[in-house]
């Protein structure tokens, strides 16, 4: 064996040391040695995953933990009780979803000039609109494709109703666009952060007979004699507004939005609260990292508690199998190919690398059924394990988490076509394609929430002139549906944050390689050695007038 080189006082070199140390190795206890250094890479893949494998795990151990428990007799109190767990976790997300929306949009919009903001925003509501557009395209040609509600004479519909005869049917269309633009400018944004403005119908009665009383007229809520014969009475419906539980989101993005704009233009003035609001985003972030440990623990009791509750699954799935199916092939159609596409078209990157930093939201979105409770993991996950810019993703994502229903916009076409079908009307290609513009334009103001999305098939069905009373139907399987509705959801619009911030460095490389050069021209004394050039390796050094360094620092701190 050659003798190691040494250098002049005695000692070895530092590359024959480590060449010597090696060939020792090998020579030696190479086995221990190889073995200890697989347990340590397995150690630091499991540190690196443990959330993940964890979180995957209480989906597992729900599955099972259902399965088993409902084959005992427990009352609806016990249900409740088994369910508690999984209740904590779903509080906690939602306390989040406040300050973080507001602020994460309140400095995201303040942290990027008026040009950026209205190109970054431009970018992300076409990938939106094309994305929701494939979906419902994709959606209705799969529901004629495996034509769900053919040949469901045999749905047993006595036996499933009741299972969502509190879905409320009797909302006109253009009252759900209207209240959707209302929303968008709540009259109280404290009121906003628990209410949305919901329009209602009272019902004038006049000239009605109950026995032998004749009343000439009087008022009542519409839903109470929406299906009542009152002989020769006159019914005149009218809209009145109420205010219904539940975050008016949209309204507090666009506030959140303007907002930040205005504290950009008010330059230093602004800044103090642009501060508060930035720190207070860290702050929230930080109770997130805490909360994303206790969602292994929610998920388990969350999935196991929804098994226990049905009565009977059998039943549900072979009545309504075939719609069932598919809407979850279009998911995994949309999911796992479209999206994925897209992505890899514009970013020439591995998508299901990028979708690997993101089981954990993922799961969260399957288990809670919600894309605003997944959000604060999605942000945190998407920014950690997949780097992207924390200017885009808490700009984009809360944006997304409310306008981007591509999940929705599959299952509600589907839906569509299914009622169609199930009542033997012949659907033609004016109503096709109103149910695709209406699917894709309510999704917009489909709620955050669970079975959020089934609200908004009224909407479709009276669009195109079908009865509403089947939607009970289809809130009865939605439990189902919805899981895998949220998870299409929430991946749009992780591939959008991701699509966007590869725009952005795109761009900002090439504003950076300009500036580079119009630098160089400029100076005439500049070394002939581009590579030892202080301009090309410390641009601050540069000895540039006040304008171009206004120009430079803009380029790297905007978007795009």
């Amino acid at each position: 064996m050659e003798k190691p080189s040494e250098s002049r006082n005695g000692y070895l070199e530092p590359a024959a040391a480590a060449a010597a140390a090696a060939s020792g190795f090998q020579a030696g206890g190479g086995g221990g040695g190889e073995k200890l250094f697989r347990l340590r890479g397995l150690g630091r893949f499991l540190q690196k995953n443990c959330l993940v494998i964890l979180t995957v795990s209480g989906v597992l151990a729900g599955v099972a933990m259902g399965a088993l428990v409902r084959r005992l007799p427990l009352t609806p109190a016990q249900v409740t009780y088994l369910a508690f767990p999984g209740e904590m976790l779903l509080r906690m997300l939602k306390m989040i979803i406040l300050p973080l929306v507001v602020c994460s949009l309140v400095s995201g919009a303040a942290s990027l000039d008026t040009r950026s903001l209205g190109k970054l925003g431009g970018i992300a509501l076409a990938y939106f609109l094309v994305t929701t557009l494939i979906a419902a395209a994709l959606a209705i040609a799969l529901a004629f494709i495996i034509n769900p509600g053919l040949g469901a004479g045999a749905l047993n519909k006595n036996a499933l109703k009741g299972l969502g005869d509190e879905v409320s049917t009797h909302k006109e269309t253009v009252d759900s666009f209207l209240d959707l633009v209302r929303n968008l400018f709540p009259s109280n944004l404290i009121a906003a952060a628990f209410r949305s403005y919901a329009t209602d119908y009272k019902a004038v009665v006049r000239n009605a007979t109950i026995g032998n009383v004749t009343i000439e007229k009087y008022v009542i809520d519409y839903k109470v004699i929406m299906n009542t014969d009152l002989g020769n009475a006159t019914v005149e419906k009218f809209p009145v507004g109420t205010e219904t539980e539940g975050m008016n989101i949209l309204g507090l993005v666009l506030f959140s939005l303007v907002l930040g704009v205005a504290l950009k233009k008010l330059g230093p003035e602004g800044e103090e609260l642009i501060r508060v609001f930035n720190s207070f985003n860290e702050a929230t972030m930080v109770l997130v990292s805490w909360i994303m440990w206790y969602i292994p623990l929610g998920i388990m009791f969350l999935v196991g508690s929804k098994i226990v509750e049905m009565d009977d699954i059998i039943l549900l799935v072979t009545s309504l199998g075939k719609y069932i199916f598919a809407s979850i092939l279009g998911h995994i159609i949309h999911g796992g190919i479209i999206l994925p596409l897209i992505y890899f078209s514009v970013t020439r990157k591995n998508p299901f690398t990028f979708l690997l930093g993101l089981v954990t939201p993922l799961t969260t979105a399957f288990a809670t059924c919600s894309s605003s409770a997944t959000l604060p993991s999605m942000i945190k996950c998407i920014e950690d394990n997949n780097g992207v810019d924390k200017r885009i993703s808490r700009f984009i994502l809360p944006i997304g988490a409310t306008v981007n229903m591509d999940g929705a916009a599959i299952f509600q076409c589907i839906a569509a076509v299914f009622i169609a079908q199930l009542n033997n009307y012949q659907l033609n290609f004016g109503q096709i394609f109103t149910i695709l513009v209406t699917a894709t334009a309510s999704s917009v103001g489909a709620a955050g929430i669970p079975a959020g999305g089934v609200l908004t098939i009224a909407i479709i069905l009276e669009a195109i002139g079908l009865p509403t009373n089947d939607i009970s139907l289809i809130l009865a399987v939605d439990w189902i549906v919805d899981r895998t509705t949220t998870v299409v959801n929430v991946e749009g619009d992780a591939f959008g944050a991701g699509i966007l911030h590869y725009l952005n460095e795109k761009a900002t490389k090439g504003k950076d390689t300009e500036l580079c050069d119009v630098h160089v021209e400029a100076l005439p004394n500049t070394k002939a050695e581009g590579e030892t050039s202080p301009l090309v390796t410390h641009k601050s050094q540069a000895v540039t007038t006040p304008a171009s360094s206004t120009q430079e620092l803009e380029s790297k701190e905007s978007v795009l």
